[in-house]
């Protein structure tokens, strides 16, 4: 059985997923620098709202975004890109533009995947994106989790980082969440260039903890747990997922949900980089005071790392929200993660059918 009891019916909700994030968009020079593109693709990506546009794509389920858009040529764009997705944007905020980017604008995002032993990298062009500029009291979340209603609400650490006042709609709307009955899923994605932009040195873990007592489904690592959350897991790594394993995991999420025991599930993926371009691959996840691990696949071929984690919670939700354990749900996750990476861009490319195959005993030879 699953562990998530309290899951609302289906017909009782317009929405399987919604989301809370921002939309960026991502350049991408393929086999080439940022230093030296002279072309890029452009997709739409955000950590939150990759995983509703899997759920939309992948999954078939009902997805929406709640999100901010500047009324321009660039938001139009995202907004294009969110639509080809499959997800709603009824719940978009359009923020009036002034053609120069003074008052409002498009978070950027330049990405190279990396390959062998030169890792992928990141450039971010954010600041003061209409999504950062969010406000509490902006979003009727009532309205939204009450009367249309919502199965499943995801959220995560990207968007909470943003400003001081999107941590504040973050924990405003998982504590509306809770109030209707939805599963709340938070991932604590830590990143430190955000939150250090704080005026509070303290807000990482002061809206991280606010936010954990209202989750059901945490997705994060020792490293995570300790800096957001103050969490003191003894022996447990203190890097990043690529350097926990399994048994620091296990620390980590058991110490976790000692202080935080609503939490029903708390997974994680276990990435162990040779390269770029390799990867050892699996997750896990912590409930019932039991560890439950994915299958490992040994120096996994990566195309693009990025949105790797985000079709991990996707699939972990989708399983989840279906009634499947949680050991086969944390499968589900990383046999979707392992997939996605064999692609360009944020979204996941992969279909439902492709993952059960994997998870049968797929390899890679050729479908004709």
């Amino acid at each position: 059985m699953s562990a998530l009891l309290n899951l609302r019916p289906s017909e009782d909700c317009r929405w399987d997923m919604v989301a809370l994030g921002e939309v960026m968009l991502r350049f991408d020079p393929g086999e080439r620098r940022v230093r030296n593109a002279r072309s890029f693709d452009v997709w739409e990506g955000g950590g939150e709202y990759n995983v509703a546009r899997a759920m939309a794509k992948t999954f078939g389920q009902r997805s929406a975004v709640v999100t901010a858009l500047p009324d321009n040529d660039l938001g139009w764009l995202a907004d294009d890109l969110i639509a080809q997705g499959g997800v709603d944007r009824s719940h978009v905020v359009w923020r009036e533009a002034d053609g120069m980017g003074r008052n409002t604008r498009l978070g950027l995002n330049f990405t190279e995947r990396g390959f062998g032993v030169r890792p992928a990298r990141g450039l971010s062009d954010r600041a003061n994106s209409a999504a950062s500029q969010m406000r509490p009291g902006e979003i009727d979340w009532d309205r939204l989790f009450g009367g249309e209603g919502v199965r499943w609400f995801h959220t995560g650490g990207i968007f909470a980082a943003l400003s001081a006042s999107t941590a504040e709609v973050a924990i405003e709307a998982v504590e509306a969440a809770r109030r209707h009955g939805t599963v709340v899923s938070y991932d604590l994605n830590y990143r430190a260039s955000l939150w250090d932009s704080h005026p509070d040195p303290d807000a990482a873990r002061r809206v991280n903890r606010a936010i954990a007592g209202a989750v059901d489904v945490m997705i994060g690592d020792g490293h995570g747990f300790r800096t957001c959350l103050g969490v003191d897991v003894k022996g447990a790594a203190t890097g990043d997922d690529a350097d926990l394993g399994a048994s620091g995991f296990a620390a980590a999420a058991e110490a976790f949900s000692g202080l935080y025991p609503g939490v029903k599930v708390v997974a994680a993926t276990l990435r162990r980089p040779s390269t770029a371009s390799r990867n050892d691959w699996s997750a896990a996840a912590w409930s019932g005071n039991q560890l439950h691990m994915a299958p490992v696949w040994t120096d996994l071929e990566i195309l693009d790392r990025v949105g790797g984690g985000d079709s991990f919670v996707s699939g972990l939700a989708w399983a989840l929200m279906k009634g499947l354990p949680v050991g086969e749900a944390v499968a589900w996750g990383a046999a979707h993660g392992a997939l996605a990476m064999t692609t360009p861009g944020d979204a996941s490319m992969v279909s439902r059918q492709e993952i059960e195959a994997l998870l049968a005993g797929g390899d890679g030879r050729s479908i004709r």
